[in-house]
């Protein structure tokens, strides 16, 4: 089994170069990561029982604020102390609801470790590559990818959405 994943990841990571190459499930269909060319992309580990959860709030402000140019991502994630144990249904429900989210939800996803989904260890590569921090240590952490899929920042989970650190890259 371990063989047959090292195989996947080798394949995924040799024909994905990338951003645009990633299509993946989301809470309302498809996610096609080519559809955002031209804009910049925030992709956001999330987690619905986390001390970081009312980020959403701030995180849907910002992508109503800069939707002309900004598409922000969240995957919801169980890694790191059970925090999001929910269905995706109830993952869907608990964003629309709680936090009025419209911005793009992936299906729950593993954001670390040897079990990580192909996008967030193509993140993680490209950031290393850069010289960036992982974000990925607890949920919440950022990734800034700028109009042409390039990778520019990574934010720690504790960086507000809002915040100047983010801000500054979008105005």
């Amino acid at each position: 089994m371990k063989t047959l994943l090292m195989t996947l990841f080798v394949s995924a990571t040799l024909t994905l170069g990338s951003i645009y190459d990633f299509k993946l499930p989301g809470l309302d269909g498809e996610i096609d990561f080519s559809k955002f060319k031209g804009k910049k992309i925030m992709i956001v580990n999330t987690a619905s029982q986390c001390g970081n959860t009312p980020q959403y709030k701030d995180l849907q402000a910002l992508y109503e604020k800069y939707k002309d140019k900004l598409v922000i991502v969240g995957f919801p994630a169980n890694n790191f102390m059970g925090q999001e144990p929910g269905s995706n249904a109830d993952i869907k429900k608990f964003c629309t609801k709680e936090y009025g989210v419209t911005f793009p939800m992936a299906e729950k996803v593993s954001v670390k470790g040897d079990d990580a989904a192909p996008i967030y260890k193509y993140l993680s590569e490209q950031a290393a590559a850069k010289g960036l921090a992982d974000p990925v240590k607890w949920n919440f952490g950022k990734f800034l990818l700028d109009e042409n899929g390039n990778l520019v920042a990574t934010f720690s989970p504790k960086t507000q959405p809002m915040s100047e650190e983010i801000l500054k890259w979008l105005n």
